[in-house]
């Protein structure tokens, strides 16, 4: 049964941060018994058993409760397989969630009138190298193509000091209502910080980063990570100037950052589009600020001639 449309939005997300609760258990679940099951899909770009286990438990458990919403989900996975007969699909809600009020915007929003991007394993690659609290779990939210509510869940936060059964976190975000799961901090005001790939460099990659005269750069994997240490402070942008991320690995970053006074775009400062037939590659790359009023400084001093080589327009899925 479709949900009122005044709560459509609050029950989403409420939903997906239980959905992402359970996934983080299920990619523990696998590295602990050891079998990952690795399947490379291209360069540097793996697929484990747990990324397509956690992919079924999320997109089966909100299909169940949210039958006419479009969910797009990184892994392609078999399509004859009968997702309601998993032992973990989640009915579940977050009560904290459900506490907060629908931004006014959004209270009409209708089931079809919603995509969901879910990355399911966001950094398999370091995960399966042991550097796990790269590791999250993305379920984004979008409407009208625009990014509005996300889920960032870290099955692995704090793992190398909390016991296992304190491990990991949750943090959500809702457009026009607030970010919540997490301190948010200011970046040092004496030197500039910057997060970027870890294993996707390239010449263009390295000469914005350059341009941008950091004096620190902090190269990690993981979309969702790289704007955690945005979100809280410890670096004060996230600029990848190259194709290659996809849809499912910023809709929830962005719509977390944007609820958080930060800012999300391509390099040229568009907002990215989230529609059900975009291109899924963001092909402009990406700028994530801390401060969405800081946001035009990097984009401005990203150099015409990378911002050149990388197209402004999105094309849709199947016009690239």
């Amino acid at each position: 049964m479709a949900s009122p449309s005044g709560n459509l939005i609050m029950k989403l997300v409420s939903a997906s941060v239980a959905v992402a609760n359970r996934a983080g258990i299920i990619i523990r679940d696998v590295l602990k018994k050891g079998e990952l099951g690795i399947v490379d899909k291209g360069i540097n770009d793996l697929q484990t058993e747990a990324d397509r286990s956690a992919q079924r438990c999320i997109v089966a458990s909100l299909a169940s409760q949210f039958p006419t919403i479009t969910i797009i989900g990184e892994e392609n996975l078999e399509d004859d397989v009968d997702q309601s007969d998993f032992a973990w699909v989640v009915s579940d809600s977050d009560a904290d969630v459900m506490k907060e009020t629908c931004p006014t915007n959004l209270s009409q929003v209708k089931e079809e009138d919603v995509v969901v991007w879910v990355d399911p394993l966001d950094g398999t690659q370091e995960y399966t190298q042991g550097f796990l609290d790269h590791v999250t779990v993305l379920i984004g939210v979008a409407v009208g193509g625009r990014a509005i509510g996300g889920v960032i869940h870290q099955p692995y936060y704090n793992y190398k000091s909390a016991p296992e059964n304190d491990l990991g976190r949750t943090i959500w975000g809702v457009v026009g209502l607030g970010a919540y799961g997490f301190e948010r901090r200011e970046p040092p005001k004496d030197r500039r910080i910057i997060t970027t790939t870890r294993s996707h460099s390239t010449d263009i990659v390295r000469e914005a980063i350059d341009a941008l005269k950091p004096d620190e750069v902090i190269r990690i994997g993981g979309a969702g990570h790289k704007v955690l240490l945005v979100l809280e402070g410890k670096a004060h942008a996230y600029v990848f100037a190259s194709k290659g991320c996809k849809k499912w690995d910023t809709c929830a970053p962005e719509a977390v950052l944007n609820s958080a006074g930060g800012k999300l775009t391509d390099v040229h400062g568009n907002y990215l589009r989230y529609d059900a037939d975009v291109q899924h590659v963001n092909s402009a790359g990406i700028i994530a600020t801390h401060d969405a009023s800081t946001h035009d400084w990097y984009v401005q001093r990203i150099p015409e001639s990378l911002r050149a080589i990388l197209p402004e327009k999105e094309p849709h899925q199947g016009n690239a």
